[in-house]
């Protein structure tokens, strides 16, 4: 047997001290990975945690938001309807709460007056608009104790589209769509803005817009005729905006049959810009909450909203005038009926409303 050298009794003494360090270090390292990962455990359970509180919270203040719009719910449907029973406006609502972000709600409307003088008192907006902004703006300062980053309402003014659909003038739009703004202005009306055209297709001629509108996203009218025959809620709106057609007009020359007749033709053409308007408003602002002047079903995609009170839930203020009753509240009519009810009164040297 060879006898041990001193070398190698060395290299011995060393690879026994190698082998100890790596089985040192392994350790080390074992341990290190072990403590990582219960540290990342430990975060993505208490991330996990607070997304869920997160979501709760979010879900809780979308519902309190909610049940402050529920009370102006324009709807044809009869009989209160729980917060629960809006899924779309909750979930629009509970991303903006969890992003901490001001509450975007779009409301396509206030386009021009009616050009039928039985209904209204003229071109600009008097007492009644000024009595809608004045809602939308306090509704939304109510919004704004219960989610702190607020709401604002975009007022999208689409008078341009329907133009020559509704026989205004688009100077008479404008001057409209001006004075609205003017209003908001006025006002103090913080929470409220106006989108139009304008902000859209800049200069272009008006009618160029139009075309550019129902071009890019209107449906196409085969579509919309099927729809309006299998849909009862489209039939519902077609009927609506015929009867508003029909109301509005005050200089047809030929028979009652053949206006009526007119008027179907031409609702469905503002049926058309109407989704188009629509369309070109998601784009531009995508994720906002939908609201809508016309009734709507419970759960259906768009918020109907009443401004004021008024017998008939299709009646806007730019299609009647404001009657101030001996009670305090106010309530919207056609002008024929209001001027029967009370005196005309001005502000501003133009007449306002009745009372």
């Amino acid at each position: 047997m060879p006898l041990t050298t001193a070398a190698d009794a060395h290299t011995a003494h060393n690879s026994h001290t190698v082998e100890r360090a790596a089985r040192t270090t392994q350790t080390a390292e074992t341990t290190e990975t072990a403590e990582t990962a219960t540290r990342a455990e430990t975060t993505e359970t208490a991330e996990t945690a607070e997304s869920a509180e997160t979501t709760e919270t979010a879900k809780a203040v979308g519902t309190a938001v909610l049940r402050l719009l529920l009370p102006h719910h324009r709807t044809a449907d009869h009989g209160a309807a729980p917060a629960e029973a809006f899924p779309h406006q909750l979930h629009q609502i509970g991303a903006f709460v969890r992003r901490n972000e001001p509450i975007v709600l779009t409301l396509p409307g206030f386009p021009c007056k009616s050009p039928n003088p039985a209904k209204v008192l003229g071109h600009l907006p008097d007492q009644g608009e000024r009595l809608s902004l004045a809602f939308l703006n306090s509704l939304c300062a109510r919004i704004e104790e219960i989610h702190a980053p607020g709401a604002r309402v975009v007022i999208c003014s689409d008078g341009h589209v329907f133009g020559d659909l509704i026989r205004v003038p688009d100077e008479h739009i404008d001057a409209y769509s001006d004075e609205l703004g003017r209003l908001i202005d006025e006002l103090g009306l913080e929470h409220l803005s106006v989108f139009d055209l304008r902000d859209v297709l800049g200069d272009l001629p008006h009618s160029a817009k139009r075309a550019y509108v129902h071009d890019r996203y209107a449906p196409g009218l085969d579509e919309l005729r099927a729809e309006v025959r299998a849909d009862e809620h489209t039939l519902a709106l077609y009927r609506g905006i015929t009867r508003f057609l029909v109301d509005d007009t005050a200089d047809f020359t030929g028979t009652r049959s053949a206006l009526q007749r007119e008027c179907r033709r031409r609702a469905y053409g503002v049926i058309q810009r109407s989704r188009a308007w629509g369309e070109l408003i998601a784009e531009h602002h995508p994720g906002s909450v939908r609201l809508s002047i016309h009734p709507q079903a419970v759960g259906a995609p768009k918020f109907g909203i009443r401004l004021l009170d008024a017998p008939d839930v299709w009646v806007t203020p730019w299609h009647s005038a404001a009657l101030h009753r001996p009670d305090g509240t106010w309530s919207l009519m056609p002008r024929a009926r209001a001027e029967r009810l009370g005196r005309l009164v001005h502000h501003e040297g133009r007449p306002s409303h009745f009372e």
